[in-house]
This record gives structure tokens, sequence and C-alpha cells, in this order.
């Protein structure tokens, strides 16, 4: 089959690597000039800034889209491992560092919240990487058609019940440690499935298990060499790239994609598309005469956030990791500014990486990169003014660095607000799509294919199976199961 594939992010990367390992003829289109999407780059003043993702976890993940082609990633990749994996700041002076390995991270907790919460952590290990075997290849690594799939393995589905999978995270996460600085550690996950702690299922624990036990990985030439690495292997399995391709329309006959029209009149066919585009926005703008999904349309999305991008002068503190989480001193009324009231957290917890470090392409010598991430309401939740908001929030968290010990002598900088992610084409002006309840996961959320326009399949973290790194990886493995179907 001849397939094209539009966007060149991580889905689209992933796509294209395991639909030319099925033998198929794969084109993707790209916008930009160079692969990446939403992995992207800012080159200025010397600097380099990754704007995408900053946590890399999962790598054998990323090693099935390279196998798919008959190579590894490591014979493209470099990727450290980071330990610490996070640094954990809290606002009575303490500090907790979250460790690659049971043992190391079983002695850190002992050495700064005691033998009992130590001895639960082993347990806590097990219990994840119990809900881990359970959900990933029965749950999350799989294609959904209708809701009674969840019982296609009954067996792993009852498991997932025993394990307490659809309890909530929050209460779960307290009732095995104590020490309250434990709690916020293992659960700030729930942000990325868009939700509160005390709200998110526990089965998103998951997510802690990938990067608190897995570990967080960095690549050699920052986040940015993965993409450009994935499209490399790609184009040497004979995959072709156009760049600087902007999709105008999916063009559509007798209720099947036919291929794409580009901005500027050229027409390419195909026998089946794979659009990575954020769902409602692919909808608007390339399906115009196929209404939206109730659920893409119409459904709840996750908070979003303010990106700064600094370049300074001079080196970090000697304390700091790559990636350090400054948590305020409140946490549950924090969620509750974000998801209820449609406000800057009064009490912000922030994210703060120094790429730099492992990165010297980053910065000039001297100097030292950072990223600073404050989550605040998305666009549908809050009705600020961006034009105003996010100068009054650059100078709040100007305070804060200074008041942590990073360097503030400004090189260069940029700030990026809901306002921009939406101009960048994200639903509701969030870069984390839509947030992982209960009726918007697994066969609930946004399904990857449309019985209205056959041959057309989405990929990226509006569809099956969700936001982050690992989840984009198999959603273009998804994807292309889906391709293979259509042969059959």
């Amino acid at each position: 089959m001849n397939v094209l594939v539009i966007g060149a992010g991580l889905s689209g990367l992933s796509a294209a690597l395991h639909l030319r390992g099925q033998g198929h003829q794969v084109t993707v289109l790209e916008r930009a000039a160079v692969p990446g999407g939403r992995s992207g780059r800012i080159e200025r003043d010397g600097f380099t800034f990754d704007s995408g993702p900053t946590v890399f976890t999962m790598v054998d993940l990323l090693d099935q889209a390279f196998r798919a082609v008959g190579r590894r990633a490591d014979d493209y990749l470099t990727m450290q491992l980071l330990d610490p994996a996070y640094r954990a700041c809290f606002d009575d002076g303490s500090t907790l560092h979250v460790r690659h390995g049971v043992e190391a991270m079983r002695a850190e907790i002992a050495r700064e919240c005691g033998s009992v919460d130590a001895a639960a952590y082993e347990e806590f290990v097990v219990w994840l990487r119990k809900l881990y075997l359970a959900e990933l290849p029965h749950f999350i690594d799989v294609n959904f058609d209708r809701p009674t799939d969840l019982l296609r393995n009954p067996v792993a589905a009852a498991r997932l019940v025993a394990l307490g999978g659809f309890e909530r995270l929050g209460p779960a996460i307290e009732r095995r440690f104590s020490d309250p600085r434990l709690h916020r550690i293992f659960s700030f996950q729930a942000m990325y499935a868009g939700l509160a702690p005390a709200q998110a299922l526990a089965l998103y624990a998951v997510i802690t298990y990938m990067d608190s036990v897995e570990g967080v990985w960095f690549p050699e030439g920052g986040m940015r060499a993965v993409p450009d690495a994935m499209a490399q292997a790609a184009m040497d399995a004979g995959v072709a790239f156009h760049y600087g391709a902007t999709v105008d329309r999916i063009t559509c006959a007798q209720g099947r994609a036919t291929g794409v029209l580009l901005t500027g009149g050229e027409r390419l066919n195909a026998d089946a598309v794979v659009c990575t585009l954020d769902l409602p926005v692919a909808y608007e703008e390339l399906l115009p005469e196929v209404p939206t999904p109730r659920v893409a349309a119409r459904g709840r999305y996750s908070p979003s956030c303010v990106v700064w991008h600094l370049g300074v002068k001079g080196a970090p503190p000697p304390e700091a990791a790559h990636h350090n989480i400054h948590f305020g001193q409140q946490w549950h009324d924090a969620f509750d500014d974000l998801l209820r009231r449609g406000r800057p957290m009064a009490d912000p917890s922030r994210f703060v990486a120094v790429p730099s470090l492992h990165d010297r392409d980053a910065a000039p010598e001297g100097c030292t990169s950072l990223y600073v991430l404050e989550p605040t309401p998305n666009l549908e939740v809050g009705r600020l003014d961006w034009p105003s908001e996010g100068p009054r929030l650059r100078e709040r968290m100007l305070t804060d660095l200074q008041r942590w010990g990073y360097p503030t002598d400004i090189v260069t900088e940029e700030l990026v607000t809901p306002q921009d992610w939406l101009a960048q084409g994200m639903a509701a002006g969030t870069p984390f799509a839509l947030a992982h309840t209960f009726r918007q996961t697994g066969p609930f959320r946004a399904k990857n294919v449309d019985k209205r326009v056959k041959g057309l399949v989405f990929a990226g973290s509006s569809t099956t199976p969700g936001v982050g790194i690992p989840m984009v990886l198999i959603s273009g493995k998804l994807a292309a199961r889906r391709v293979a179907e259509m042969t059959r």
C-alpha cells in the first residue's frame, strides 16, 4: 500500500517506521523544515532549546520502532540514564532525590523519611510492576473498537481490579507512605494525565513506574536528537520525507480517504492516510465536511502550562539536577486553582530542567540553558488575558529562580503561553491534549479510526493510548496495525 503520514512528530515517525516494516510505501509530510513536531527546537543567540517534552522514559518502546525496520535505536542514538531522575525540593527546605534502582531509592527514603516508609517502598515497587504488566499488553498496547473489548482478556481485567487499579491514585499512595513528601513525588505524574492525584485512577501509577522505577533517560544531542534519529532510520529504510509541506485537506471520495491536497494545490494520492494532528484540529482544518466526534469536540482537556526557555550567563547551583521539581506548600488547593477556578496556582509547584548539564550544544561556554514549566489552566477552563498574564507569571518565576539559586543573567529567552500552544495547533491551548478521565480512556478515548472515512487513521496524544512520549510511540504502532487490518 501507498501510505501518507501527516506530521513528523514522534507518533508520525513511529507510524512511519512500523508501516515501512510491514512493507508499505511510506511518505511523511511535515510542514516544518525538520522532524520533531511537538518535540521541536528553538535556536537563538548561541543557545539551542528543546521546545517539547524533556522527560524520556521506556527506551525499549523507542527501540521497537527502530527494530520494525531491522535496526536498533543505539545504532542512531546514545541515551544516558539520569540518576537522580529528579531532585525534589520542598517548601520546608528539604530535598529528596528520585534515584534509579530499588536499593538506591530505598536508601534515599530511609535516610530522609525513615525505615517504615523505606520498607513500604519495596512493596510499592512490586505493586507498580504488577500494574504495569497487567496494563501494558492488554489495555495500552492495543486497539479498541468498542467498550466490550475491555473484556477480551477477563483474567487481565480481573487482575487490574484486584490490584486496585480503579481506586483513586492519591489515596492509594497516601495509604502506602506516611511522609507527605513521598505522596507528592509518587503522584505528581497524574498531571501528565491531566488530572489531580485525588481524581486520577490508580492505574495511572504506571506513569510513576515508568520514570521512578524504569528510569529517566536523556539523549546525547538533546531531546531533538530522538526525532532526528527516527527520521534518519526511516529514510535509510526507504521512507520518503517532504519537509515544508503543509496539508490543506485530506481528500475523500465515496467515504474513503484518497490522499491529501497540499497548500499550493499539489495533490498526493494514497491508499491510506495517517494523520497526527491534534484530533479536533484535524477534523476542523483537514476534514471540514466530517463532524468532529463528540469526545474530541466536547471532551475535557488537560491543564496547560507556561514554559519559559532561558539562556543565561553563569553556572547552575552545584546541587541542581537535570530535572528539578520545586513543590509549593499547597498541594490539593493548587489543583483546584487549575481545574476548577481556572486561574494560575496561588502557590505554584514548578519543574525546572537544566539541559546544558548533559547537552553541550544547549548553551555556549560559561552559560546555562533553563527550561521552566508552570502548570496553568487551559483556555477552556481559564479566561485569562495571556498578553498580560504571561509577563506577570514570568516575573514571579524569575523571583523564585533567584531565590532557588539559579543564574538569571538573561542572554536570550522565550515565553510560551496557552495562547501560543493554541496557535501551534493544540486544542484548548494545551500540549497535554484530552485528559485521561475514565470516560476518555481506552475504548472511550477518541478512536484512531473513523468508520465514516475508511482508509484514514489517527495517531498522537489525542487518540489511543494517550499523552506522553511512551504513549505516542505506541500510538504510531497502533496506527500501523490499523493500516495492516485494511489489507486483510
